[in-house]
């Protein structure tokens, strides 16, 4: 009896312990506070409806779901905010958000939108979304004027951030020149 005790024991632990490490990589000592961004709500009975702009259904659950100019905060972003336990993936953009810092929080019920207005939060960025996949999920709607402008500034920063690494590497500017 105490070796099947002994198993479940070690069965219960080694699950906890997978549990943790698989948890959503939710380290809040490497979380980076940005402060004071503005946020507004939306829900599933406004013009964009019950899914993001991946297809799927909008999350009101454990990790809920969010829209931004993926420029500013990409696509799968995860935050917390800071006051709260509230955590949210960007998943979705909106066409009045281009162009601003704004977070777009989803509530399950239009009661809740109305109730938190437009908020000025602290928030923890847990992990910052993909460029790349921002790019991805965008192409194919460029016909869209604000899509266009999230990927003409999503290109801008990929090129600026190939300047800056090709720069980086630039031999010439990494040895120092001899006096002769």
């Amino acid at each position: 009896m105490p070796k099947c005790l002994n198993l479940t024991l070690a069965g219960i632990v080694s699950c906890l312990v997978v549990g943790c490490a698989t948890h959503s990589g939710l380290n809040l000592a490497g979380a980076q506070r940005r402060q004071n961004v503005r946020t507004t709500a939306y829900t599933h009975t406004e013009r964009g409806g019950a899914h993001n702009a991946l297809g799927r259904y909008l999350s009101g659950r454990h990790v809920m779901s969010a829209a931004s100019d993926w420029s500013r905060f990409p696509l799968g972003t995860r935050f917390r905010i800071a006051d709260s336990s509230e955590e949210y993936v960007i998943d979705d953009y909106g066409m009045a958000l281009i162009g601003t810092n704004t977070i777009d929080l989803y509530k399950p019920s239009r009661l809740e939108m109305k109730g938190w207005g437009v908020r000025y939060v602290d928030i923890d960025i847990l992990q910052w979304g993909s460029e790349e996949q921002s790019l991805k999920v965008l192409a194919p709607r460029c016909k869209n004027h604000c899509v266009q402008r999230m990927v003409a500034s999503l290109q801008q920063k990929r090129a600026l951030q190939k300047k800056e690494l090709v720069a980086s590497l630039d031999p010439k500017k990494t040895q120092p020149k001899k006096k002769t």
